[in-house]
């Protein structure tokens, strides 16, 4: 079958692939709606290990092509949506206590590229179907759900990890969907001030239309200085985006006792280096966090009774929609170039 994804660093196409056989426990899935992400990005460009004939791509929706002979909630013909995390639940590391992301060692339970051949294909392979797909509700929109599969539990799960609470001043930097979703997050946690730091025009003006209090343009060399002078106590930053220095900038912003939470992919030869003073010599009680969203099916079911009740609508984040199969290169394209009235392309299969 045919495969969008990367025959090598840097090189980026079409792959002909086998098509997916499930064990006993898992699925295929014939995707409907995918998107790209800017994670199939750094990893089509080597910001992660170097892999090889790999389809890319971790965010769909599809419809149930096969089941194994044990999976007893879903059948073929089910309309579900895919996590992007997709844990081996039997695996020690799901046992400890917030490690459901790593089950296998870091980031081992991101099965999509990562470990295996990613969405944008013509079928592919889910593990654990019945802990690992989601039926989406009725009156959610399949674009809605599909936000609901990465960037939205991504960006909230930004907001969890820094423990936002109600009247907490935030700053959210790096304001892409992911970015915009922690932005959402921190104002449903009862922010009582939040702070948008981004580059592109649309997203800025979309953090304000998800409830931030302020956005500042992180193409002003003093991004951080006006962040200062519009809050000088900060509580709590979520890095969402943003290069190596990002990190450091965030620690500068954060009063002492404050969380700096990271969910963040960074280039895998970045080196992260952190004034010590801005960390008060090693001892301001500033926490320092770096998470991956938990995944699964019952975290995704729970997102999607969100929507479905009113509480959030992802939709706005899509700004670009392409169809059919021969459009993902130029989804994938448009995700990298970032022009400025980008958000988030999708592609009707």
């Amino acid at each position: 079958m045919r495969g969008f994804g990367m025959r090598d660093v840097d090189d980026i196409g079409w792959l002909d692939v086998p098509r997916p056989v499930c064990g006993p426990l898992d699925a295929v899935v014939r995707p409907t709606i995918v998107a790209p992400c800017t994670s199939d990005v750094r990893v089509a460009h080597g910001g992660a290990a170097p892999r090889t004939n790999r389809v890319l791509g971790h965010e769909a929706v599809g419809i149930v092509e096969a089941v194994g002979d044990l999976v007893t909630g879903f059948r073929a013909g089910d309309v579900v949506a895919v996590p992007c995390v997709t844990p081996d639940w039997l695996a020690p590391g799901v046992q400890h206590a917030r490690t459901v992301s790593h089950d296998a060692g870091e980031q081992g339970s991101f099965k999509f590229v990562g470990h295996k051949d990613g969405v944008m294909a013509e079928a592919f392979h889910v593990n654990q179907a019945d802990a690992n797909l989601a039926r989406i509700p009725a009156g959610v929109p399949p674009e809605a759900a599909l936000m609901a599969t990465d960037m939205m539990p991504t960006g909230l799960h930004g907001a969890e990890v820094a423990e936002v609470g109600f009247g907490d001043t935030v700053v959210v930097v790096g304001i892409g969907p992911v970015g915009l979703m922690a932005v959402a997050g921190a104002v449903l946690r009862g922010a009582g001030r939040v702070i948008a730091v981004g580059g592109r025009p649309a997203c800025l003006k979309l953090a304000a239309e998800y409830g931030a209090s302020a956005v500042v343009s992180r193409r002003d060399d003093d991004w951080a200085g006006q962040v200062i002078r519009l809050a000088p106590e900060v509580d709590k930053v979520i890095v969402a985006g943003g290069d190596q220095s990002t990190l450091a900038a965030a620690v500068r912003l954060v009063r002492a006792g404050g969380i700096v939470a990271n969910i963040n992919f960074y280039d895998q030869a970045a080196v992260l280096q952190l004034p010590v003073v801005d960390w008060g010599l090693g001892m301001a009680d500033k926490d320092i966090r770096g998470s991956f969203c938990l995944g699964g099916g019952v975290q995704l079911q729970r997102l999607l009774a969100m929507i479905a009740a009113g509480r959030i609508d992802p939709t706005r984040l899509i700004t670009h929609t392409f169809e059919g199969l021969d459009r993902l290169p130029d989804a994938f394209a448009l995700m990298e170039a970032k022009p400025d009235d980008l958000i988030k392309p999708i592609v009707y299969l």
